[in-house]
C-alpha cells in the first residue's frame, strides 16, 4: 500500500514539472537560434565591411597616383632638401641631367682642397726643417732636385721658395674651400628658384611688337626741338 502511494506521489510529480522542463527547453532553443542569427548577421556584415574597405582602397591607391605631367614642386620643400643633402633639391625637381655637374662640382672642389691641404703641410714641415739647426730635420730634400744639395750660398734662396709655395698652397686650400661652398650655396639656389619658376606660367601669346612712334619733349620754345621720333617696344607674355 505504501509503495503504491510512493508511486503515485512520484507520478504526479513528475507530470507537475513536466510542463516547466518543457518551457525551459524551448526558451533555450529560441536563444540557441536568436545567437545563430545574430552570428550570420554579423559575418554578413563584416564581409560587406570588408568588401567596402577594399573599395575604398582601390579608390585611394587610384588617387595617389601622381599626375607628373601636372605636377608643381613646393619650393619650401625643394629649398630644405637641399640644404640637407646636396643634390636633393634638383631630384625632387625631377631635373636629374644636373646632378653630375653639382656632383662633380663638388668633388672637384674636395680634391682640390685634400691635394691643396696636403701639399701645405709639407712645405710647412719643409720650411721649418731648413730653418731650424738641426741637422736629422731634412724633410726638405724631398722637393729637392736630384743631386741639388743645400749650402750656405743658397740656403736663404730655398727658404724663401719653400715660404712661398707654402703660402700659395695654403691660399689655394682655402679658395677651394670657398669654391667649394660657393657650389653647395649654388645647388641650393638653383633648386628653390627652379620649383619657384615651375609656377610661373607664360602665355601661349609670347610675341614682341616693335613700331615707331612720336616722342614729345614739351619744349616750346624752340619748335623744331618739341618732338623727336623713336622706337616703341612692347613684350607680351
Amino acid at each position: 500500500m505504501s509503495s503504491s502511494r510512493l508511486t503515485h506521489i512520484i507520478i504526479t510529480v513528475a507530470l507537475l514539472i513536466l510542463p516547466f522542463c518543457t518551457k525551459a527547453q524551448n526558451e533555450e532553443l529560441h536563444m540557441s537560434l536568436q545567437d545563430t542569427a545574430h552570428l550570420k548577421a554579423n559575418e554578413v556584415l563584416t564581409h560587406a565591411d570588408s568588401v567596402t574597405l577594399a573599395t575604398d582602397s582601390v579608390v585611394m591607391t587610384k588617387k595617389k597616383k601622381r599626375d607628373w605631367a601636372t605636377w608643381k614642386p613646393n619650393p619650401k620643400r625643394a629649398l630644405w632638401l637641399g640644404l640637407v643633402l646636396p643634390g636633393a633639391g634638383q631630384i625632387y625637381n625631377r631635373k636629374f641631367w644636373k646632378l653630375p655637374i653639382i656632383y662633380g662640382g663638388i668633388v672637384g672642389c674636395a680634391y682640390a682642397l685634400s691635394w691643396n691641404n696636403q701639399m701645405y703641410h709639407d712645405y710647412s714641415q719643409a720650411y721649418m726643417d731648413i730653418t731650424d739647426n738641426d741637422p736629422t730635420t731634412e724633410s726638405y730634400n724631398q722637393f729637392m732636385h736630384l743631386g741639388a744639395k743645400i749650402t750656405k750660398d743658397n740656403i736663404s734662396r730655398y727658404q724663401t721658395l719653400f715660404k712661398n709655395r707654402k703660402d700659395r698652397y695654403r691660399r689655394w686650400r682655402d679658395m677651394s674651400f670657398f669654391v667649394l661652398v660657393g657650389v653647395y650655396a649654388l645647388s641650393v639656389i638653383d633648386a628653390y628658384v627652379d620649383a619657384s619658376l615651375s609656377e610661373f606660367d607664360i602665355s601661349k601669346d609670347l610675341s614682341l611688337r616693335v613700331e615707331p612712334a612720336v616722342v614729345n619733349t614739351n619744349n616750346h620754345r624752340n619748335l623744331l626741338q618739341s618732338g623727336g621720333i623713336g622706337v616703341h617696344c612692347s613684350l607680351n607674355f
